[in-house]
C-alpha cells in the first residue's frame, strides 16, 4: 500500500481489505486450485464432517494471516518490508478461495467467529510492525511456522481419503514454509522456543473453537 495515501485513505483501503476477506464468495484465487482436474473422493458422513472442520480451521488461519499482513503493512518501517507484506497477503487470498471452496464443495461453511479473529489479527500484526521490522518478520516467520505445523498435522489425519483437500494443503504448506522463510531472510529475527510454545498453546484453542463454529 502507498505510503502517500492519506491516513484515512488507508484505512478505508484496510477496511475494503476486511470486507472482502469476511465476505464469502467476493474473493477470487488468481493462482488455479491445486485441486482442480482432481476427481472428487467418494467420503462418509463422518470423514465429510471431520474434513469440513479442518478446512474450516485453515480458512480461519487465512483470515488471520490476511489481517496480519494487512496490520503489518501499516506499520512497517521500510518500503520493501511493508511491500513484502502485502505481495504475501496478496498469495494468501489465493489460499483463501480455494478453502472456501472446498469448504463450500463439502456442504459446509466458514466460522462464524472470522471477524472476531480478523480483528484481534489486524491489531496484533499492526503492534508487531511498531515493535520493529525485525520483530515483524520474526512474527511472521513464527506465525507461518504454526500454520506449517497444522497443515502438516491435517494431511496426516486426511492421508488419501480426500484428494482435492490434500492437494490444496500440499500447495498451501510450500507456500507458507516459503513465507516463513523468507521472513527470516529478510532480517526477521527467530522467536525464542518460550514464546512459540505459547503461541503453540493460543492457537490450539483458537482451532478447537473454529472446528465446531
Amino acid at each position: 500500500m502507498p505510503r502517500n495515501l492519506s491516513f484515512s485513505d488507508q484505512l478505508v483501503c484496510h477496511l475494503d481489505n476486511a470486507l472482502r476477506t469476511l465476505t464469502p464468495g467476493t474473493v477470487k484465487a488468481k493462482q488455479t486450485n491445486p485441486s482442480k482436474k482432481i476427481t472428487d473422493s467418494e467420503l462418509t458422513e463422518e470423514d465429510r464432517k471431520h474434513f469440513s472442520g479442518l478446512m474450516r480451521i485453515n480458512h480461519t488461519g487465512e483470515v488471520c494471516a490476511q489481517a496480519l499482513y494487512q496490520g503489518q503493512s501499516m506499520t512497517a518501517r521500510l518500503e520493501t518490508i511493508r511491500n513484502s507484506m502485502v505481495e504475501a497477503a496478496e498469495e494468501e487470498l489465493d489460499h483463501l478461495a480455494w478453502c472456501e471452496k472446498r469448504l463450500s464443495q463439502l456442504n459446509s461453511r466458514t466460522s462464524f467467529l472470522n471477524p472476531v479473529f480478523y480483528g484481534l489479527s489486524f491489531t496484533i500484526g499492526a503492534a508487531a510492525g511498531l515493535a520493529g521490522d525485525k520483530w515483524s518478520l520474526g512474527f511472521v516467520a513464527a506465525t507461518e511456522d504454526q500454520v506449517s505445523l497444522h497443515l502438516t498435522d491435517h494431511l496426516v489425519q486426511i492421508e488419501d481419503r480426500d484428494l482435492k483437500s490434500k492437494a490444496i494443503l500440499q500447495q498451501m504448506l510450500l507456500d507458507e514454509q516459503r513465507h516463513a522463510e523468507n521472513a527470516i531472510n529478510s532480517g526477521g529475527v527467530h522467536f525464542p522456543r518460550p514464546v512459540k510454545e505459547t503461541m503453540t498453546e493460543i492457537s490450539k484453542f483458537m482451532t478447537k473453537l473454529v472446528y465446531h463454529i
